[in-house]
């Protein structure tokens, strides 16, 4: 029997309908096209892959689409690796993936320096009250600027909750600020903290010292509402909070009477714990947040590059062998991966 043809879909997502054009460069297809292997935009739009999908093709360059347990009991199963985009794999089944012998990769290179790049925009933007100086400005409350004065940078305290990829470039960026650095990990990062001068200490002390709290930890078991009431009454009055990391990671509550009680000076969230966020979510309406549609760092260098990190990815793992960013590693020892790369 003939070997069938791979073929490699990417979720519709990835197409812009009003622009008849992906939301990436086009350039980045050239990835695929060098490849030789057959390539097309899944036809069908879904928030999650399906079983279907599953047993079409045997790449899938995922966008925004998760996969959960129930797409893969199929026997005509396919698919053999999805690349995702992005960095985050929360809405991904990882044990069922790794059950089914399907490799999982995330693209951390795609994201590192656009999301630092954010934080460091959140940082700007609030330490300057840029959103208030905007409406005073529009508004012609001339007089009202020097009620709204800014916080100075140089001797401030930048603290990250993770000092991983993000967290590591965060710093990287920061540097000519003149600001102390500070990171809590759960993880080992002595070597990459003396390289960047960050002091490591515990998350209590983090929230207590910095003037300036960044989350850049994923999204898990251990993450979820890790940062609630209890967090927030340990920060400084005059301290502001950015998350661009996923949303269920914080109490919105919490974090919304914090603002309100003034507890905290300010908040700028790429992210909230329902997405899209509803226009009735009280955060939209507070004069000290500044928000976005978890779509801050999306310019044309960060597309760009999750665009050819998804491909690239796919394609090594179809010519038999093994991508960088494999988040579920285990799945190497399935038979059928084994066989696969032999």
């Amino acid at each position: 029997m003939a070997q069938q043809a791979l073929r490699i879909g990417i979720t519709r997502d990835g197409w812009v309908e009003a622009t008849d054009a992906p939301f990436f460069d086009p350039d980045a297809l050239g990835v695929l096209a060098a490849s030789g292997i057959s390539w097309e935009y899944m036809p069908d739009a879904s928030e999650t892959i399906t079983a279907e999908q599953l047993a079409t093709y045997d790449a899938i360059c995922a966008v925004a689409p998760g996969v959960a347990a129930d797409a893969l009991g199929r026997q005509d199963l396919r698919t053999r690796i999805i690349a995702r985009f992005g960095v985050g794999f929360d809405s991904c089944d990882l044990p069922a993936l790794t059950a089914a012998g399907i490799v999982l990769t995330n693209n951390p290179d795609g994201v590192r320096r656009p999301m630092a790049t954010v934080q460091i925009t959140y940082v700007l933007a609030l330490a300057q009250r840029l959103l208030i100086k905007d409406r005073l400005t529009r508004e012609g409350r001339w007089n009202d600027r020097m009620a709204h004065t800014g916080t100075g940078l140089t001797g401030r305290v930048l603290g990250s909750i993770g000092l991983g990829n993000i967290g590591a470039e965060l710093f990287r960026l920061a540097h000519p600020l003149g600001m102390r650095h500070m990171a809590t990990d759960p993880a080992d990062r002595t070597a990459v903290a003396a390289e960047l001068g960050v002091e490591m200490t515990d998350l209590a002390t983090l929230l207590r010292v910095a003037d300036f709290v960044v989350v850049n930890c994923p999204l898990n078991a251990e993450t979820q509402g890790l940062i609630g009431a209890r967090a927030f009454a340990l920060m400084k009055p005059s301290a502001f909070f950015i998350n661009c990391a996923r949303g269920p990671i914080i109490d919105e509550k919490a974090l919304l009477a914090a603002l309100v009680e003034g507890r905290i000076a300010g908040a700028g969230l790429d992210v909230f714990h329902d997405e899209p966020v509803p226009a009735s979510n009280p955060l939209l309406q507070l004069d000290n947040v500044i928000v976005s549609p978890h779509a801050l760092c999306y310019t044309d260098e960060c597309l760009r590059l999750l665009a050819e990190g998804s491909f690239r990815r796919a394609v090594a793992f179809l010519n038999r062998e093994r991508p960088p960013s494999i988040v579920n590693p285990e799945v190497l020892s399935h038979p059928r991966v084994v066989e696969w790369l032999k």
